[in-house]
């Protein structure tokens, strides 16, 4: 099986597995900088740390993730958590190269990319910088909204520190639990970015929940980006001719 860049995969019998949550499957809709303040409710943002603080793992990580082949925005998503969790988070009915190149423009226009900004900016300032030429997504109010939600859990359940997702779970069950909680990911996404933490990263509690089949997770050059691409166009193809022809 091989995985689709819209959270879509085909396993080996020819059916078709869709993921099912609260972001995925807005084919055909358009999926509805910022300003700082309060929260609903009257919260405050917390403290939250520097873009440098925040890219510190706790173990050596790669210079880059040759996800999109511009080499700036390859090593936002590999030094910077919230960086990487929002790549994947647009990375529904666009290229990868073009939801992974998103948290770069998204930075350049908001002028950061800090989880407790994004989550108190003003929904509507936010998604007129996902309309901004180029778009950030082809559908950028659902989008805007999505990257929205995705910053104000981060803010709310790991005080700004996405990569507290994986580096305080316990194990394989809680690391899924915890990627599952985050708005807009579905079964694919939580396979996808598991094998990216466990073969980019090394991260041991998320090396049961990377898949056999080829991810991003095995994508280690620009080559081998558009080898996997082609390898996935070439399957879905033979198995749209297999299914016609049944």
């Amino acid at each position: 099986m091989v995985a689709g860049d819209d959270d879509e995969a085909v396993d080996q019998g020819g059916r078709r597995k869709q993921a099912v949550d609260r972001g995925d499957g807005i084919d055909g809709v358009d999926p509805t900088p910022g300003v700082s303040g309060a929260r609903p409710g009257g919260r405050r943002p917390q403290p939250h740390a520097s873009e440098a603080e925040r890219s510190r793992y706790d173990r050596p990580m790669p210079d880059a993730l040759h996800f999109t082949g511009d080499a700036e925005a390859d090593a936002l998503i590999a030094k910077d958590p919230l960086a990487l969790l929002i790549g994947f988070a647009l990375d529904q009915q666009i290229t990868v190269q073009a939801a992974f190149a998103g948290p770069l423009k998204l930075r350049q226009r908001l002028g950061s990319l800090d989880a407790a900004t994004i989550a108190t900016s003003d929904p509507a300032e936010l998604e007129a910088l996902f309309r901004q030429q180029p778009a950030i997504h082809r559908f950028p109010g659902s989008m805007a909204k999505r990257v929205h939600d995705l910053a104000q859990h981060v803010a709310d359940e790991y005080d700004g520190h996405a990569e507290r997702v994986w580096t305080e779970a316990k194990d394989a069950t809680d690391l899924e639990k915890r990627i599952r909680a985050l708005p807009g990911f579905g079964d694919m996404k939580v396979l996808a970015l598991s094998a990216v933490l466990a073969k980019r990263f090394g991260v041991e509690v998320a090396k049961p929940l990377a898949p056999t089949f080829p991810t991003l997770g095995d994508v280690d050059s620009v080559e081998a980006l558009h080898e996997y691409q082609a390898a996935k166009r070439a399957y879905k193809k033979a198995r749209r001719e297999q299914l016609s022809s049944a």
